[in-house]
């Protein structure tokens, strides 16, 4: 039987005790070349791999599913399996809910849905989540619509904290599902966990609450290290002593620190991980973006091979990923540049630097497309007649990335150590 996500997170905190610790990857799924990538790796070396969808990128069919394959949760944990039997997968995988709750699809938002409905889809899509057996589950109500630009008040983002966890776990019970672990908490600067006095009052008061109520204390909670995505580049700095305090924080409570928007940093910032005692880190749009330059590098051969008559039609992948990826607006998100968002798509076209900026940051929210699928096939189909296999050098390219952060993080053979520590607690 597979070991818990709490039992994980405990033993790496036991593991720290011991300095033979290490920080968890949590991976933004955003295709099944990603899970396989990150699977292999997982398998190769021996360590436990965390899956982290968003609601966007995987919902209930109701809610509109997701943009990562279509997916809903059943589904996407069902692509996880395949994936797994595939390779011939022994090791350890976490399904995770990430920014699950109200507000957190973009028409939720967007659509200024009143609170009770916003809770009511939130709270649906998370039985979905538990039926479909996600393991950890992020219980997010800070992203408010009506609260724009403010700070929500800690009372607010605790009553529906609390409200959610024991939501969950009241239908978790009534399936007669097995345990789950919960991750509190935002990176979002409108939660207000800024400080590390409200940091701490958040713990305190919510490890309160939920010990009243007979409710399971938190597994992870999410703590601001100074990281920053915005464009394809990591923006923020990483403060070693902020994510070292809130960490030991934490650990007062039995709970694990984790980092979001941890993707493109550099290996120094990367190894300070350990020493600090971050739990876990997320990482998401680097992996999309890793798989889009792929595929752009094999687009760039197929034209040398058109070029040598070795190809007699090519496929037109970069033009139609720029296409969609232009079209799919989620690329305003990363953006710093305001005046940008509001460009048209031809103004776009006409500027060759913005174009291959976008196509980075925005490529990989395309790959679900019909269009954009035919011309990845076509590609594939023209390469694989020239001997080279473009499916396996997207996933290798894809493992590049994430074989760099395993490394810093310490992570070979961090499952048979977590395993040996909680055998040996349990004895």
């Amino acid at each position: 039987m597979k070991l818990p996500i709490t039992k994980v997170v405990e033993g790496i905190l036991e593991l720290e005790k011991k300095g033979e610790s290490g920080t968890i990857l949590g991976i933004g799924p955003m295709s099944k070349n990603c899970l396989q990538a990150a699977l292999e790796l997982s398998h190769d070396d021996d360590y436990p791999i965390m899956f982290i969808a968003s609601r966007n990128q995987v919902d209930a069919d109701e809610f509109g599913g997701g943009y990562v394959n279509g997916w809903n949760q059943f589904t996407f944990a069902e692509a996880v399996r395949e994936v797994e039997e595939k390779i011939g997968y022994e090791g350890l995988s976490y399904i995770c809910r990430d920014h699950g709750g109200p507000w957190q699809r973009d028409e939720e938002r967007n659509n200024h849905l009143p609170e009770k409905e916003a809770m009511e889809r939130g709270k649906q899509s998370y039985i979905a989540d538990m039926e479909a057996g996600f393991d950890l589950l992020m219980i997010d109500p800070t992203k408010d619509p009506f609260e724009v630009g403010k700070v929500i008040p800690l009372d607010v983002v605790l009553d529906r904290t609390v409200e959610l966890i024991d939501f969950c776990e009241m239908e978790r019970k009534a399936r007669n599902l097995p345990e789950i672990g919960y991750e509190v908490g935002t990176e979002e600067t409108n939660g207000g966990l800024t400080t590390m006095e409200t940091y701490e009052t958040f713990i305190q008061r919510l490890h309160a609450e939920l010990e009243k109520r007979n409710l399971p204390k938190p597994t992870l909670i999410v703590g601001q290290t100074g990281t920053l995505v915005r464009k394809t580049d990591q923006i923020g700095t990483f403060n070693f002593k902020n994510a070292y305090d809130l960490s030991q924080m934490a650990k007062k409570y039995g709970v694990g620190l984790k980092e979001h928007n941890g993707d493109y940093l550099d290996d120094i910032s990367l190894l300070e991980h350990i020493p600090s005692s971050i739990t876990a880190t997320n990482v998401a749009p680097q992996y999309g973006t890793e798989e889009t330059r792929a595929y752009l590098k094999l687009a760039a051969l197929e034209e040398k091979l058109m070029e040598n008559g070795l190809v007699s039609e090519k496929s037109n992948t970069k033009e139609v990923l720029l296409k969609h990826a232009i079209a799919s607006g989620r690329w305003k998100k990363w953006m710093v540049d305001e005046e940008q968002k509001n460009l048209s798509t031809q103004e776009i076209i006409d500027n060759p630097e913005l174009s291959e900026e976008i196509l980075d940051i925005a490529g990989h929210y395309t790959f679900n497309n019909t269009e954009v699928k035919e011309e990845i096939n076509k590609l594939y189909a023209n390469l694989s007649k020239n001997n080279v296999d473009g499916q396996r050098y997207v996933i290798d390219h894809i493992k590049r990335p994430i074989r760099e952060y395993a490394e810093c993080y310490n992570l070979k053979g961090l499952t048979t150590r977590i395993q040996n520590v909680v055998a040996s607690h349990s004895v």
